[in-house]
């Protein structure tokens, strides 16, 4: 092993946590410590396009099952699964002091719950007769999307929950989320593309983790 970490690091960010990245960067405490900030480099960087992303499916979709059973609170009558039904009601739950309305459900439910519209058993109810409209750019099988925003709900909630994500295939994962935004929105992808500093974190990895540069979020 090159080197220990500092002691406030393994303190503050627990030696559990930071021992993946020590593993990883095969015991050189160094580079294990500029992997840790680089994966939050690259987190932060894919938070914008995943945004766009969770935002562009969630009101697709809304607006697909909306017209689909004509009413905003098309949950009330869809039929969705135990689960998906108890998702509706846990966002429901959420204390606001207006009176609720439709928008504030939609704001409230999950990615997850979002992409498990796409998913095989609402296929005939779902899929066929409306959400397949949501993406006009598309023209592949509903499995196929499902697996693919399944994959990146995943890496969605290991951004957001602040886990590690330097070991996986970022730059393809990167792709696939532009893929997946095109079909809902190529103008929005077009927009995000453009702010997104993704690619530059990406290309910048392994000069940054043998040089002396301050890490920077």
């Amino acid at each position: 092993m090159t080197g220990r970490l500092p002691e406030w690091m393994v303190k503050d960010l627990s030696w559990p946590r930071l021992r993946r990245y020590i593993r990883a960067a095969h015991g050189d405490a160094d580079v294990a410590a500029r992997l840790y900030w680089w994966n939050i480099q690259v987190s932060g960087a894919l938070i914008g396009p995943l945004h766009c992303l969770e935002l562009a499916l969630r009101n697709a979709l809304h607006e697909g099952m909306a017209r689909q059973y004509g009413r905003p609170d098309w949950w009330k009558v869809a039929p969705l699964s135990d689960r998906g039904a108890e998702l509706v009601q846990k966002a429901q739950r959420t204390r606001r002091r207006r009176p609720r309305t439709p928008d504030d459900v939609v704001a409230e439910l999950t990615f997850g719950f979002w992409v498990s519209l796409m998913a095989k058993g609402y296929d005939r109810h779902f899929w066929v007769p409306a959400l397949h409209r949501a993406f006009p750019h598309y023209q592949g099988s509903r499995d196929d999307l499902h697996d693919a925003l399944e994959s990146l709900r995943l890496l969605r909630n290991r951004v957001m929950h602040h886990e590690p994500v330097h070991h996986r295939d970022l730059a393809a994962d990167h792709a696939k989320i532009y893929r997946v935004l095109g079909y809902l929105s190529a103008e929005l992808a077009k927009e995000a593309a453009a702010m997104d500093r993704t690619p530059e974190v990406l290309a910048d990895r392994e000069a940054f983790l043998h040089d002396s540069r301050p890490p920077r979020f």
